[in-house]
């Protein structure tokens, strides 16, 4: 069966979803079009120069990394730069580029799983939910009449999205009851009188970020002078998917024999331990790439060390000060591992679908940082 890009990232969204990216990455199609013919595939960590020459070398149609090329919009696309030059080459050989980032490190069996995974931690659930996995059900009620007009308003919001279809939701008839107080300025009824009128329930999801907004616009447009609505936190399919994971160690260890642990594990000639040697280590946080954001997740989350990368001056000084320990393995070292297993799992994909489709996993790549010992 002929293959193009956008099928290649139908099954990338299917092993990390693209709705588990953090509103601030850029994750997706990088550089290509998605009805380019995909023969082959290309997985590497990041789209360096050297690795996209590799991949038009070897005439790739489609290089998919964990880091993106484009990271912040571009002002201009200058050739004699590096990410011009590379989407230059990308372009004139038909390379699509395609990254799968801040979703992979969220995604359910994605880089932290599998970093838990290789360690024997045990009982699993994740350091830091995103944001946009926290969806809720709002209900609000609406005088019969005004029916139609809310639900125009709602559906200018981004509320009522539910997988690949938009303005969903859920309405049912019924009688509100009311009496209006003394200083009130009831929309209909008489103050201290108990009233009743044919209402609308309307039933809808709208994510957390975008909860403030919704209710604002439905407020200022809602024809009574306090609008009735409920909110309801609603409990994600799978609740394995955030950033970050927190387990237990089948044994207890001190901290200096389980960083030593975690060095041969991961295959890395060294690693940077912060904290007492002797510190008794059962309860492990680890964040696949730069961890520092998420120390306050560490701290609340009762774990003794946690397991990253680009640990900061500050951030170390903070956990010495909080009794527990943290190893820092470098951003290579924890994320580099990801790229056998995503091909794996991307060509087991492709088997099922009866794809012509060759893949492999780039070997160029090594850890920018080398470590000098006397």
């Amino acid at each position: 069966m002929s293959v193009k890009v956008s099928d290649i990232i139908r099954l990338m969204n299917e092993i990390a979803p693209q709705n588990l990216a953090e509103n601030w990455d850029n994750s997706g199609l990088q550089v290509g079009d998605k009805n380019w013919p995909v023969k082959s595939i290309m997985v590497a960590l990041d789209p360096l120069p050297d690795i996209v020459a590799e991949a038009c070398r070897k005439k790739i149609n489609l290089l998919i990394t964990h880091h993106p090329l484009i990271f912040k919009p571009l002002s201009r696309i200058d050739f004699s730069t590096p990410v011009g030059s590379t989407i230059q080459l990308s372009v004139q050989n038909r390379l699509s580029l395609f990254a799968a980032h801040t979703n992979l490190d969220s995604a359910s069996g994605g880089i932290n799983d599998i970093i838990s995974e290789k360690l024997g931690l045990k009982a699993l659930s994740v350091l830091s939910k995103p944001e946009q996995l926290e969806k809720y059900k709002l209900v609000f009620y609406v005088p019969a009449d005004h029916e139609k007009k809310l639900l125009e308003i709602l559906f200018q919001t981004r509320a009522g999205v539910i997988g690949k279809y938009t303005c969903c939701s859920f309405r049912n008839q019924g009688t509100g009851t009311f009496k209006p107080g003394s200083s009130a300025k009831p929309f209909s009824g008489s103050i201290g009188v108990l009233s009743q009128v044919d209402e609308v329930r309307i039933e809808t999801i709208v994510n957390r970020q975008d909860l403030d907004a919704v209710l604002a616009l439905l407020k200022k447009h809602h024809p009574y002078e306090t609008m009735a609505y409920d909110i309801y936190p609603l409990i994600p399919e799978n609740g394995n998917q955030g950033l970050g994971r927190v387990g237990s160690l089948p044994d207890r260890l001190r901290l200096d024999q389980f960083s030593d642990q975690v060095r041969r594990v991961l295959n890395l000639a060294s690693v940077r331990v912060v904290g007492d040697p002797g510190l008794m280590v059962e309860k492990v946080a680890v964040c696949s790439g730069s961890g520092s954001s998420l120390l306050g997740d560490f701290f609340a989350s009762g774990a003794q060390v946690f397991i990253s990368g680009d640990i900061r001056y500050h951030d170390a000084r903070a956990s010495e000060e909080a009794g527990v320990g943290i190893i820092d393995v470098g951003h290579f070292g924890s994320e580099h591992l990801v790229v056998n297993v995503l091909m794996q799992k991307l060509r087991d994909a492709i088997l099922a679908k009866a794809m012509d489709v060759s893949i492999e996993a780039c070997d160029l790549e090594k850890d920018p940082f080398v470590v000098y010992s006397s």
